[in-house]
């Protein structure tokens, strides 16, 4: 009698395991993917990585269809706050998907995925890299920061820090550099859906932040303009948007 209460407890009282498809819905969107003309319902899910908390240790995606039984499914990994963004980025007529979701470290960056409707699938596309951008402390409580490979640098004042950069020993009293020290360039943060208006079309903004003696002494962001065309990402423009004073240094 021991033998069988004990089995009728492990069939019955046995916790269930959890399985892949476990999760709460996040969002609920309803767009056209696929290109067929008709709406798909596209539910953003997540799987908590505890109950009480706000970080998705699992994130996706699934898309059906109203007219048919098709479904598919996207998954995105872990983060926070999860969202999708819809526009037509690669221009074949057909609307893509775009996902973003911060990864909750201080540097405000995002995890990014896009993806694009292909042969009866969804495939993932590469988004935008980083541009090349080069910065460095110089002489005289200056920064110089080049966007571009083949463009000349931009010298910015950095005077206001420079107690602090002392104390750093980044700088002597004299604003004399002690040592070599490069700035601290990010990589692309996050992705802003714009519209092209000279192209009429879609396109993406990137934000990248520069940094100075340590994260959060702000130089400044790179704001660029991409735009997809055969198969690839071409840059548009890239500006830096900073409070620090400019200096013409074109006669030193």
């Amino acid at each position: 009698m021991v033998y069988i209460s004990l089995l009728f407890l492990t069939l019955f009282f046995a916790p269930a395991e959890a399985t892949p498809n476990d999760g709460i819905l996040i969002h609920t969107y309803e767009e056209d993917v696929t290109g067929d003309g008709e709406v798909e319902l596209l539910e953003l899910k997540g799987k908590l990585f505890a109950e009480d908390g706000v970080y998705y240790q699992d994130i996706w995606v699934d898309i059906s269809s109203h007219s048919s039984d098709k479904t598919w499914r996207i998954n995105y990994g872990g983060g926070y706050d999860p969202e999708l963004q819809f526009a037509d980025l690669t221009h074949n007529g057909v609307t893509d998907i775009l996902y973003q979701s911060p990864t909750g470290g201080s540097g405000g960056l995002y995890t990014s995925q896009l993806n694009q409707w292909e042969k009866d699938n969804f495939i993932e596309l590469p988004l935008p890299v980083e541009q090349p951008v080069k910065g460095e402390f110089i002489n005289d409580f200056k920064v110089s920061v080049q966007l571009l490979p083949k463009e000349p640098p931009i010298i910015f004042d950095v005077s206001g820090q420079k107690e602090e950069y002392i104390r750093l020993k980044l700088y002597n009293d004299q604003g004399q550099l002690l040592e070599p020290t490069t700035l601290m360039i990010d990589p692309v943060a996050f992705f802003e859906v714009i519209d092209l208006e000279d192209k009429n079309e879609a396109g993406l903004k990137s934000y990248q932040q520069i940094s100075g003696a340590y994260h959060a002494d702000r130089i400044g962001t790179v704001e660029s303009i991409w735009v997809y065309d055969k198969d690839k990402w071409i840059l548009l423009k890239t500006t830096l948007q900073t409070d620090l004073p400019h200096i013409d240094d074109s006669a030193s």
